[in-house]
């Protein structure tokens, strides 16, 4: 038996709970939403509405996630509703029954920058077509993640369940729980494959009757996959190994192919307030989301690019390499967890302010109890909120 099947876990009476657009969470300080943002591409109406959202119906901000996706909190009961015809008519929920399922993680400014095979935002929308399309895909678990990789290794890192990694401008390598198959396709049949592969997983996930929320955790699961993709197009090739994700993203200007600059901004512990979601809206068409918790703007030109960064700046967001707001990460801690020990954000918004971070400032994530929630990947210190105060590492 391989790594694989010793690694299963039962998960037979897990429910999954993953909170989503309608589905929200019955969080400490009011009701907590997660909207997903297929590929992390965001116009600038939808930003807009997200933000009059956070503001007239929830705490005023907007959490982004380490998939890419924005989280609204503090909603009072009652307001579901309202919110998901909001996100319906900003075009955020094209469908209601798979909302949960659209995890579609891609590589930053795709198809703009230097560094990649193929753009891969086409992938991103025809595979969140895809999943939207078919009926049985609603069935997949919440915790479901797709990558698309256009060569450059950003995503492909990020433990998906199904990705696609190109491997040069001709061929596209499928994972299957963040590693390479060997099964390879050509780009225009990649997202056929990806969908193909998700369809199996599910499939496979109900032969095994254990509820399993990531295909890692079934018991063979990639080889398993593999085999019920036996009879698809394509070809095989010597597994790859997978790059590991970088720890943080690219913060500052950033030359686009065409040209023009992007402005890649840190958003200090992942919350944007809605009045920095308003700005960003009007600064270009559309901006990016990243699971590195930063906010793309491409497309600027010469003239503008300079009074962007400056506005960016101002409000907050973080453009220096050299940061501390780089090294921190945090939980929600209080006062929207009740299982918090602490207010973990503002108790690490003073270190950073301060100059007094702990563990000898190296990258650290800041959590309010045992259970280390929202803990990225890559090595990071731990600091835990305890009774007594902050510990570094665990227990």
């Amino acid at each position: 038996m391989n790594s694989a099947a010793t690694s299963a876990i039962p998960t037979r009476t897990r429910i999954d709970a993953c909170p989503g657009a309608l589905q929200t969470h019955p969080a400490a300080d009011g009701g907590l939403a997660r909207v997903r943002v297929s590929g992390g591409s965001l116009r600038a109406g939808q930003l807009r509405a997200l933000a009059a959202a956070a503001r007239e119906l929830g705490n005023g901000s907007l959490e982004l996630t380490s998939r890419g996706n924005v989280q609204l909190r503090g909603l009072a009961v009652g307001t579901e509703t309202e919110l998901g015809d909001r996100l319906a008519a900003a075009g955020l929920l094209p469908s209601a029954t798979h909302e949960r399922v659209r995890n579609v993680l891609a590589s930053g400014l795709s198809g703009r920058t230097a560094g990649g095979h193929v753009d891969v935002r086409p992938w991103a929308a025809a595979l969140d077509a895809g999943l939207c399309a078919d009926a049985s895909l609603a069935g997949l678990p919440g915790r479901y993640l797709a990558t698309l990789d256009d060569g450059r290794g950003d995503v492909a890192g990020l433990g998906g369940d199904v990705g696609l990694l190109a491997l040069s401008p001709t061929s596209v390598a499928l994972l299957l729980a963040g590693r390479d198959s060997g099964l390879r396709v050509d780009p225009a049949g990649a997202v056929v494959l990806a969908l193909a592969a998700t369809r199996a997983f599910l499939a496979e996930r109900d032969a095994q009757g254990t509820g399993a929320w990531r295909l890692a955790e079934l018991t063979d699961g990639r080889e398993q996959v593999t085999a019920r993709l036996s009879g698809q197009r394509g070809h095989c090739g010597r597994p790859v190994g997978v790059p590991a994700p970088p720890v943080n993203g690219p913060v500052g200007a950033l030359p686009q192919l065409d040209g023009r600059t992007a402005l890649a901004a840190l958003v200090p512990l992942g919350v944007l307030s809605a009045a920095q979601a308003e700005l960003l809206a009007g600064l270009a068409p559309e901006v990016e989301l990243t699971p590195w918790r930063t906010v793309v703007v491409p497309d600027l030109t010469e003239d503008t690019v300079d009074d962007a960064a400056v506005d960016l700046h101002r409000s907050g967001m973080v453009f220096d390499e050299a940061s501390p707001w780089r090294l921190v990460t945090t939980c929600a801690g209080r006062p929207g967890c009740a299982k918090s020990l602490a207010d973990v954000r503002a108790d690490a918004a003073a270190a950073v302010v301060g100059g007094t971070l702990p563990a000898g400032g190296a990258r650290q994530h800041w959590v309010g109890c045992e259970r280390g929630c929202g803990r990225p990947h890559g090595a990071a210190v731990d600091v835990v909120a305890t009774p007594a105060g902050y510990r570094i590492g665990r227990d």
